[in-house]
């Protein structure tokens, strides 16, 4: 279906792709995987016309083909699913799904003909998506469908999907998969790029390893398993569970008290009451959706409490905003690190000052920026984080995913925080990378710092956490050991299942 020979791609002095080459056989399931910023996302950016090849050549049906724009990937059956969904929120399914490829004319455009035709494709592969409603009424897993209905409805028989689970629950992962395979049977070809190498093994029928840049590895699914692919993608063996020992907690760093938070429609945070101390990671596990975000960002400052008390180290900082948050010692790691991480149109010196850009020492008493300050600041977090490329006059957009994360964690733990409130912190990782911040998060928490961790893994909360409350429609439903309580059990409180 398509084969990259020798494809080369650089930005500036930054080599992107260097020599790459892969095959992907017709209607099979192909896994990329690599750490962050070895180039799989541009490669593929490079066959969706997204970017330009500075060398190399692509073949699309054993046939030699020019793509200079995604009009012509397009044109050749290629469709492609980003990281961070391209939908406008205040347009309905259809409308969005249309955009670019509208039926009828201008003056008369035939949104019934593409409602039914959306239903028809929605229905031959079981998505459940109604085309009349509105994006932002939708839940993160039913977009990204949305996403798969756009490239389907453009007649794509070669899918590429960038990350596609990093943002869904693993009850919409298992239906994801499903629906992957649906369009197997149909006859599509499927290129998945991922972290997840549980994933890889389950959903895939053939592997490329790329590291650095360059395709290091073909090999058939059946034929590895996760420890070899880790090997492959990091150059090293890989820890591929999370070593810690047991937690030793001292005093009550946070304490939250019959907390109401609102909500989008209605309440998102109902009459939630629990504890953090010094020394330990509080877990929250929940299906998106069911509170968490609103919660995390009513302690950091973020959203408005409209009831209940939140109080850090015995002071009442209910409705504190986020800078009086942050100042008090409490670091947080967002779950949209776009939205509210980085300023992606800035550079990492600038990214790397957030939230203490007024503060000594990157700032002097009188408000002067300390220039050499913040330089040293940003030349640590990107060294002790492992930010690549380490070029702290990149833009924050030009990261990969991976590293953007890296260095907003830097960031937050540079300023030695009582508690770290954590949301998604591996969210679009490589797996080297996971290692490195689960390492990083016990490190903390074993030197004293109290953290409340919110992640959509279930395996990654019960790991890492010495506690775990369960959320569900904006209560918390149950507090288990995650050592003594299955997953399985987790998962049937988070759904509310027998």
């Amino acid at each position: 279906m398509l084969e990259l020979k020798n494809i080369a791609k650089a930005f500036g002095d930054c080599i992107a792709n260097e020599d790459v080459s892969i095959s992907v056989k017709k209607g099979t399931i192909h896994a990329i995987v690599g750490e962050n910023g070895a180039g799989k996302s541009t490669v593929m950016r490079v066959v969706y016309g997204f970017y330009n090849a500075d060398s190399g050549e692509i073949f699309v049906n054993g046939k030699k083909v020019s793509i200079k724009s995604p009009h012509d990937a397009i044109a050749l059956g290629i469709g492609m699913v980003h990281q961070h969904f391209m939908l406008v929120d205040t347009m309905t399914v259809a409308e969005n799904i249309i955009l670019g490829a509208e039926t009828g004319t201008a003056a008369n455009l035939d949104l019934d003909q593409a409602n039914r035709d959306i239903k028809v494709l929605s229905d031959e592969l079981r998505l459940n998506i109604n085309p009349r409603a509105y994006i932002e009424d939708l839940s993160v897993g039913q977009q990204q469908r949305v996403e798969l209905l756009k490239a389907l409805y453009r007649n794509a028989d070669l899918l590429i999907l960038d990350e596609p689970t990093a943002v869904l629950t693993p009850q919409e992962v298992s239906e994801f998969f499903a629906i992957l395979r649906r369009m197997k049977e149909q006859g599509k070809t499927v290129i998945i790029i991922t972290h997840k190498l549980e994933e890889v093994l389950a959903i895939s029928d053939e592997v490329t390893v790329m590291r650095d840049g360059k395709s290091v590895g073909n090999v058939k699914t059946s034929e590895t398993n996760a420890k070899e692919l880790a090997r492959m993608i990091v150059g090293r063996d890989v820890l591929l569970r999370v070593e810690k020992t047991d937690a030793s907690p001292k005093g009550i760093t946070l304490e939250v008290r019959d907390l109401v938070v609102g909500g989008r429609n209605g309440l998102a945070v109902d009459d939630v009451s629990f504890k953090v101390h010094s020394g330990e990671i509080v877990g929250i596990a929940g299906i998106e959706g069911n509170g968490q975000t609103e919660l995390i960002e009513a302690l950091a400052g973020l959203n408005p409490v409209l009831k209940g008390r939140i109080e850090f180290e015995s002071r009442d900082i209910t409705n504190c905003s986020a800078r009086k948050v942050k100042e008090l010692g409490i670091a947080h790691i967002p779950e949209d690190r776009h939205k509210r991480g980085l300023l992606l149109n800035s550079d990492l010196t600038e990214n790397s000052i957030l939230g203490m850009h007024y503060r000594e020492p990157v700032a002097s008493a009188a408000g002067f920026l300390d220039n050499s300050a913040i330089e040293k600041r940003t030349k640590e977090i990107i060294e002790n984080f492992d930010v690549r490329p380490p070029d702290s006059t990149l833009t924050a957009k030009s990261l990969s995913g991976g590293n953007q994360q890296k260095l907003i964690i830097g960031r937050e733990f540079q300023i030695n925080p009582k508690l770290l409130l954590v949301s998604q912190p591996t969210r679009g990782v490589d797996i080297g990378a996971i290692e490195f911040i689960h390492r990083k998060l016990i490190e903390l928490r074993d030197a004293g710092c109290a953290v409340l961790l919110v992640s959509a893994e279930l395996e990654e909360v019960t790991a890492l956490a010495d506690r775990l409350l369960v959320i569900r429609k904006g209560k918390i439903v149950g507090k288990v050991d995650p050592k003594a309580t299955s997953v399985e059990d987790i998962g049937l409180l988070m759904t509310g299942g027998n």
